[in-house]
């Protein structure tokens, strides 16, 4: 039974990858997942499968990186969105590809080839790392080159009322964002402001290392967490140091704190 992992920083496109492939080719048994290029070369030396399925764009090493490390350890198959240059350049090469999202008809292509590959001799060139020929490999330094993403930049400042003053409030000095239908609560350890973002456009601009929302109309500064505890409800609540308020933690965002 040929034997392939699927390395993908979204969760989400990981499943979807792994039913379809399942779809047009039952007999491939997905061993493992990744959530990123260290990850993925890690299990490729711990499984050894068959084929790779390499996301080119992941946190930490990307998938031309770990390619490179995987050389002809499993034949690669890249993972891309990015069809406008990237199909014009893997057909042009001994590359195969996967294009998210996954469609049945084009995953077919990809698994007709990746079959003929398991049947040619081993000696027979692989798509990705050692076995990938000069011109091949420089082509996928390009497209690395063309789809490196930017950093993403988060907030750094908080524009809010108070009263009738405007203050400039510094990310890291907020304890928690608690809004209501029209505001939403910026506190700090000083003071309490006002500012007209909800909440879930404030979840996509700050730095989710930092806040962590725990409730639809709730985020909180994770330096501010003192600890959870349950009510006689058996609601979820949030303690913030050196304050009396506790904050809901709703269902959904439990997981956040399974290892406090």
């Amino acid at each position: 039974m040929p034997t392939a992992i699927i390395a993908d920083d979204e969760r989400l496109m990981r499943d979807q990858l792994r039913m379809r492939l399942g779809q047009v080719w039952p007999e491939l048994d997905i061993v493992g997942e990744a959530k990123n290029g260290d990850e993925a070369i890690e299990l490729v030396d711990q499984l050894k499968p068959d084929f790779i399925f390499l996301d080119i764009r992941m946190p930490g090493k990307t998938g031309m990186e770990a390619a490179a490390a995987i050389g002809n350890k499993s034949r690669v198959v890249f993972v891309t969105a990015y069809d406008a240059y990237a199909v014009e350049a893997f057909e042009r090469g001994a590359v195969d590809y996967v294009l998210k999202p996954p469609e049945l008809e084009r995953l077919q292509i990809t698994v007709d080839r990746l079959k003929g590959r398991l049947a040619a001799p081993a000696g027979a060139p692989a798509a990705g790392g050692g076995d990938v020929n000069a011109s091949v490999a420089a082509m996928l330094n390009q497209l690395a080159e063309k789809i490196a993403a930017p950093k993403k930049t988060y907030l750094q400042w908080i524009q809010a009322s108070i009263g009738q003053d405007l203050r400039m409030i510094p990310v890291e000095e907020i304890l928690f964002f608690r809004s209501d239908e029209k505001y939403t609560c910026v506190q700090t350890a000083k003071y309490e402001a006002l500012i007209r973002k909800p909440v879930r456009d404030l979840a996509e601009e700050l730095d989710p290392d930092l806040f962590w929302q725990i409730h639809r109309a709730t985020l909180v500064n994770v330096n501010a967490i003192e600890g959870v505890t349950r009510d006689i409800r058996g609601r979820h609540l949030v303690m913030i140091k050196d304050r009396t308020e506790k904050l809901e933690v709703s269902r959904s965002f439990l997981h956040l704190f399974k290892q406090m």
